[in-house]
């Protein structure tokens, strides 16, 4: 028993921490595997771009330093780029510290926060550590409810998230369902659009959200540099919203919250259209790689938006994850999301997501 655990928050002792995906180094350590296929993150398997790798080389030398706690060249970059107001911008050390920041900002115990069951992980924990409660709202056909979300808003509600494209289901939400849901809520609930896969989005449906704030002040959208742009290790993403709620986000925000490296590799993989267009064309072959197998082996999966796919191996996914990890590949279940029989699967270069098939299909088969 943990002798602290009474003197901490009410919201924080019953807490279960996120579990990450499991570690490449971890599992060769433990099984002793020489070569590890690592599909449980939603990664980009290409690797760090060039421009930002040379940028990052280019910053090596002022480590001694403290970064700009502003993050000036990168808000001005995400402003040119992404046409908002530089005020309009919060940085975080990846958009889930900007998930945290809301809170920390506008809920509390007496709150509620209403978000949709098979959502990301992360808004439950928020949620329970600042002692608010959680309505989770029932899926329709593993995504969001919109109509059920808005009927689950009451007069304690102060935070609903939305996921889109959804993590792990990869559901998209149509652009003018969203645009109706946000112009719906109470003005003094604050609405978090999740984006992090938007870039995955087919161009022709993509939700161009960045607008709405300017219209929509309750609303903040959120993106990261973490998938589509290969920088996960850096933990580096950003909020836009109202001047007024971006405003209020930087006051809680920690100085220095963004390092030298990752505020320099971000504003040069912005820059670097030929790193982003090879990771979507990677995603949209390997993604109908993925999908073409599952078919060829009779499992379901779920259409997805992101650069990941959920598919329902028709048993306990369990002992199938671990089979896998067995042959040296690494992919997520999701029983943590009531999605018991499914294994979240992100999509890896094509030597990757071969490897994948042929041990999963062994496996099935009870090899």
């Amino acid at each position: 028993m943990n002798k602290f655990l009474e003197l901490a928050l009410a919201g924080v002792q019953q807490l279960v921490p996120y579990v990450p995906g499991k570690p490449v180094e971890e599992l060769q350590r433990e099984l002793g595997l020489s070569e590890v296929i690592k599909l449980a993150s939603n990664e980009n398997p290409l690797g760090t771009g060039g421009k930002a790798t040379a940028a990052i080389q280019a910053s090596l030398p002022e480590l001694t330093r403290y970064p700009d706690g502003s993050g000036f060249a990168l808000k001005t970059a995400l402003s040119h780029k992404l046409a908002v107001l530089p005020e309009q911008i919060t940085l975080g050390n990846g958009s889930s510290e900007i998930l945290e920041l809301v809170m920390r900002t506008f809920a509390a115990p007496a709150h509620e926060v209403v978000f949709s069951q098979h959502a990301f992980a992360l808004y439950p924990i928020l949620t329970q550590a600042v002692g608010a409660q959680a309505r989770a709202v029932p899926a329709k056909d593993f995504g969001h409810d919109l109509d059920a979300m808005l009927a689950a808003v009451t007069d304690k509600t102060r935070v609903v998230f939305i996921a889109n494209p959804n993590n792990p289901t990869g559901t998209l939400l149509a652009a003018n369902a969203v645009e109706r849901f946000v112009a719906a809520l109470p003005a003094q609930v604050l609405c978090v659009l999740d984006e992090a896969y938007y870039e995955f989005v087919d161009p022709a449906v993509r939700t161009e959200s960045l607008a709405w704030p300017l219209r929509f002040p309750n609303l903040i959208v959120t993106r990261t540099f973490s998938k589509a742009y290969g920088l996960a290790g850096l933990r580096i993403g950003y909020g836009i919203s109202s001047l007024d709620v971006a405003d209020l986000l930087n006051r809680v925000r920690q100085p220095f919250n963004a390092n030298m490296l990752a505020l320099a590799a971000a504003e040069a993989a912005l820059g670097d259209a030929e790193y982003l267009d090879e990771t979507l064309a990677v995603n949209n072959a390997g993604m109908a790689q993925l999908t073409d197998a599952f078919n060829s082996l009779g499992l379901e999966w779920i259409p997805s938006a992101g650069n990941f796919v959920s598919v329902d191996v028709k048993q306990n996914a369990l002992p199938i994850y671990q089979a896998l990890l067995k042959k040296g590949v690494i992919v997520r279940p999701v029983a943590n999301y009531e999605m018991p029989s499914h294994l979240r699967v992100s999509i890896g270069t094509e030597r990757e997501n071969r490897i994948f098939i042929t041990a999963l299909s062994e496996v099935l088969r009870g090899v």
